[in-house]
């Protein structure tokens, strides 16, 4: 059986965006090269040739790097990226990683030695790791989601949702609730989703709020459901429509009525948001996609903001008074 590169980084004890960097003429330590180099000896281990033996010149390809292949706002923002980039006669690979940070780095790599015209890199975090393969590999590359000093970025103003989100309900008459959030891992949904909502409540008097972590699926959300407590609360914030969803859920298996008994809102605005009647923020995917394509072949600027968001009224949330 022909080796791979998972099996040489293995076999030498590091990670496969360790190899891929190695290969590809990227920095690694003098140590971690010679056990690598004695692993290639001794496997006959050979590179995949296809991306050796493009020309120097870049191809009319576009790489997006994006983090599960089930995620509703990666759908919606790679239909707006495929759309712009066939308009202006480029086309698109992609590659999942399973919020995989290592397989992030690997496909940077991987990308670049495809001679792609540009990276697209939807993460949920930018690591030192992140930061290194940019410099080293020079493709133009433009994150969603995520800013750090020095990576382009097209950025989402979370912080001014949460705020949105939160005077809404507060308006409603909600004082004492819940909040479901995410890792601050993640600086976008997980840290300033919450911040905005936070200082709205900060802002107002007579107001409690219990916080509550998960990560972003479904299934994981309605585990939690038992966790929480729902005595004198009024209404449940969750960072995304998925964790929305999985309260949903659980909240139905127990009778407990939505929003007679207590009121329940999301983030993203995911199709199954409206079936449900969730009142949620609308996120422009589909356009900030769009927006994307157009940035990362023709950069302007180091910080790219896409449409503003906005509350999405449904009938997930009670007025109290």
């Amino acid at each position: 059986m022909k080796t791979t590169i998972a099996d040489v980084a293995g076999l030498a004890g590091v990670a496969k965006s360790t190899v891929s960097r190695y290969l590809n003429g990227g920095y690694v330590s003098d140590e971690t090269r010679k056990k690598i180099d004695q692993v290639i000896k001794d496997t006959k281990y050979e590179p995949n040739t296809f991306a050796q033996s493009l020309k120097a010149k870049k191809t009319n390809l576009v790489g997006v790097v994006i983090p599960r292949l089930n995620s509703y706002s990666a759908s919606l923002t790679l239909k707006g990226i495929d759309e712009k980039l066939r308009g202006e006669g480029y086309q698109l690979l992609i590659s999942n990683t399973d919020q995989s940070i290592d397989r992030e780095i690997e496909s940077l790599y991987s990308f670049a030695n495809q001679k792609v015209a540009g990276i697209i890199l939807m993460a949920t975090q930018i690591t030192k790791e992140h930061l290194m393969a940019i410099r080293e590999i020079e493709v133009p590359i433009l994150s969603i989601g995520q800013e750090h000093q020095g990576v382009a970025s097209l950025v989402y103003n979370d912080e001014e949702a949460g705020y949105d989100l939160a005077q809404y309900v507060l308006g409603c008459g909600h004082r004492r609730m819940i909040y479901v959030g995410v890792s601050e891992a993640d600086v976008a949904v997980g840290k300033n989703r919450k911040r905005g909502f936070y200082r709205a409540l900060e802002e107002a008097e007579d107001v409690e709020v219990d916080f509550y972590e998960t990560d972003f699926s479904m299934k994981s959300a309605y585990r939690l459901f038992d966790s929480l407590n729902l005595e004198g609360k009024t209404l449940i914030a969750c960072a995304t429509d998925n964790i929305a969803l999985g309260m949903m859920k659980a909240l139905g298996e127990r009778g407990i009525s939505i929003p007679g008994d207590i009121s329940i809102t999301g983030f993203g605005d995911y199709e199954v948001a409206d079936i449900m009647g969730l009142t949620t923020m609308h996120y422009p995917y589909e356009e900030a996609g769009q927006l994307a394509a157009q940035t990362v072949l023709y950069p302007e600027a180091a910080r790219v903001s896409p449409p503003k968001s906005q509350i999405i009224f449904r009938k997930s949330v009670d007025i109290l008074k």
